[in-house]
């Protein structure tokens, strides 16, 4: 799979290679998701940190805004921020549907295209691609088309191929 993006915070890997918070040349900001059934969010880079909450939905997309080390400073779809380590992330993309009522999924990239299913809020999708309005998810068997603006877990100029 293929991303191409241009994250909401340009970061210049080159110029970052002495700065503490860059463990890896992935771009920042960048979404990834929850990777294990249990996985705890610290208030720090560390485990000598307190446990602020513990995630228990694997497949929930986060994104990364720091890095420091083995550990990654997480936002999550509610805006709460913290530390975890980067053995409970994966780098599969999934989204979120972002709405306050329920979202169309279509068979193709168009509004008058036919409808495959209802998505209700909250609902975690798996991203298989994106172009610059659209992108193309599964969801509970279902395979289809969402526009970005109900998703949250992929920036909006961010082009993903397959």
């Amino acid at each position: 799979m293929l991303f191409l993006s241009t994250p909401a915070f340009p970061q210049d890997a080159a110029s970052d290679k002495d700065n503490p918070f860059r463990s890896t040349t992935y771009p920042l900001p960048r979404f990834v998701t929850i990777a294990s059934g249990e996985a705890y969010v610290r208030a720090g880079p560390g485990t000598k940190y307190p446990i602020q909450w513990v995630y228990k939905r694997s497949g929930l997309p986060v994104e990364i805004t720091l890095e420091f080390d083995h550990w990654r400073k997480i936002r999550d779809f509610e805006g709460q921020v913290g530390w975890i380590h980067k053995s409970l992330l994966s780098g599969r993309r999934n989204a979120m549907v972002q709405s306050n009522d329920t979202v169309s999924l279509f068979r193709k990239p168009e509004l008058d295209s036919r409808l495959i299913a209802l998505l209700e809020p909250n609902v975690i999708v798996q991203i298989e691609e994106c172009d610059a309005l659209w992108c193309n998810v599964e969801a509970s068997g279902y395979k289809g088309w969402i526009t970005k603006e109900n998703l949250w877990g992929v920036y909006p100029n961010e082009i993903i191929e397959d």
